[in-house]
């Protein structure tokens, strides 16, 4: 046999094998035409998505729970082109995927991801499709799901330079560059949820009024940066809190830290109020700057600031007074009140059961100088830290057994620090002036953010009804004579 002849046999010999093992494979596919997939999911759930804003995309597994591979014709999108979903199949991103196997007892992965257009509604509304699977001569479908809500949205249009002077340790100017926007306080919508990228700022000798109801989302790095000479006035009710949080709420982000900023009353602010309000999921909570007036730089109370990844309230050079808080569950620092300044705290809960990791710092830490460098402290009075009726606890003990507060102390400078009537995991305050000091609040259920006390809390009844600001815990529920330490009353 010639050369040419064998390799027209080896060709012809191959191309046999090729369709007789096609024929062979396609002879093995399903050809039960009762079988069905299964899902990982039944109905693949969007919750609320702000229009215009894509979703993450949502992982599903589609399952061939059968003795034979299943040949599925096309798998698409039940309302086509118009679908405000859409879909890729096991890497697919094709409109419509093809000629999909699915081996025996095996399975495929299907993304999906939601886009939903704006309307006129204030409500959420409820947005439908499916994802259709066509094989065996008929069609399985998979309902796909989302609420829509229409929003206000704070963009940077383009970035502008911020001259502030941050000297460094060479004497240098620094510029700082940043994406911001102005926010129209005079127009500020209170019926749509408003939703802010980069940093939106309360401009000079403006105050931004936010109302009962009023509901803020920020997206990755975002703030609210109240500026020089402005104000921020908050005010909630019980039953309708103002909120600050993150953009994305669907499954593991509900609760994750550090997925925004901070509100951020920067020096020169003044007169910021806040009540009822919860701030939550950020990086910081709030951070306020240098008094500037003789008022506080902020009144807060009857608010939760909680799952922050750094710190709940930091105090910089500031007077902050605080009434009925919950400020919970931050990577490093509950509070930091640092640079001195005026502090004064009533009828709060600082708890602390960070889930994330090792927590190595305490969750209280007060200060009373400014570090410029190494080796160049500045003194910064702390006039006042007065702590009545509060709780700080949690589950740092500190290297040295200080547990859950941190006095960073410059001699030789003013450092004014009281507690009375505390509950306190440290071994810096004796157990004098009403404190108790080392014994657990025995909360309800810290680890599911329930810091009420249980009925042998020693916490109950233990307040001074002299420090009772406010007349209701952070339920709701009157304070008795004499009132509980912390923000919460016992349930009934």
């Amino acid at each position: 046999m010639t050369i040419r002849h064998k390799t027209i046999f080896i060709i012809a010999v191959l191309a046999s094998l090729t369709l007789f093992n096609s024929c062979i494979k396609e002879q093995q596919y399903l050809v039960d035409g009762s079988a069905r997939l299964s899902f990982s999911e039944d109905t693949v759930m969007f919750d609320t998505v702000f229009a215009t804003m894509a979703t993450i995309t949502r992982q599903v597994k589609v399952y061939n729970n059968y003795d034979e591979p299943i040949l599925i014709d096309a798998v698409t999108l039940k309302g086509g082109s118009a679908s405000r979903f859409r879909i890729n199949v096991d890497g697919d991103t094709s409109f419509v995927a093809r000629d999909v196997e699915i081996s025996a007892h095996d399975s495929i992965f299907l993304f999906v991801q939601a886009n939903i257009n704006p309307n006129d509604q204030l409500s959420p509304y409820l947005v439908t499709d499916s994802v259709r699977f066509s094989f065996l001569g008929k069609e399985q479908y998979l309902p796909l799901c989302a609420y829509g809500r229409n929003a206000v949205y704070h963009l940077p249009t383009y970035l502008r330079q911020i001259y502030q002077l941050y000297i460094n340790s060479r004497g240098q100017v620094d510029t700082l560059w940043m994406p911001f926007s102005i926010i129209d306080c005079d127009n500020w919508d209170h019926t749509r949820p408003h939703v802010i990228f980069g940093y939106a700022v309360v401009n000079s000798n403006e105050t931004l009024h936010l109302t009962a109801g009023d509901e803020l989302y920020f997206a990755n790095d975002a703030c609210l940066w109240v500026y020089d000479s402005a104000t921020l006035d908050v005010r909630g009710t019980l039953s309708q809190p103002v909120l600050f949080s993150s953009v994305r709420h669907d499954g593991y982000y509900d609760s994750l830290p550090g997925q925004w900023n901070y509100i951020w009353l920067s020096t020169g602010s003044k007169d910021n109020h806040i009540e009822w309000a919860h701030i939550e999921n950020a990086t910081y909570g709030i951070v306020v700057d240098t008094n500037v007036n003789a008022n506080p730089t902020l009144t807060i109370s009857n608010s939760v600031i909680q799952n922050s990844s750094i710190a709940g309230i930091v105090g910089q050079g500031a007077w902050i007074v605080g009434d009925n808080l919950l400020v919970a569950d931050c990577g490093e620092a509950l509070m930091s009140l640092q640079y001195g300044g005026r502090y004064r705290f009533t009828n709060s809960t600082f708890a602390n059961y960070w889930r994330y990791g090792s927590r190595k710092t305490p969750s209280l830490i007060i200060s009373n100088y400014y570090q410029y460098d190494a080796t160049t402290l500045f003194p910064r009075p702390l006039l006042q830290a007065d702590f009545h009726n509060c709780i700080v606890y949690g589950n740092y003990s500190g290297s040295d057994g200080s547990g859950e507060i941190k006095f960073d102390r410059l001699e030789n400078c003013p450092f004014n620090v009281n507690f009375t009537h505390c509950l306190l995991r440290t071994s810096l305050v004796d157990s004098t002036d009403g404190n108790i000091v080392g014994h657990d609040p025995l909360f309800k259920a810290p680890r599911d953010h329930d810091f009420t006390p249980s009925e042998k809390s020693p916490a109950i009844g233990a307040g001074n009804p002299v420090y009772t600001i406010c007349p209701t815990d952070l339920l709701g529920t009157p304070r008795p004579n004499p009132p509980s330490i912390g923000a919460f009353e016992p349930k009934e």
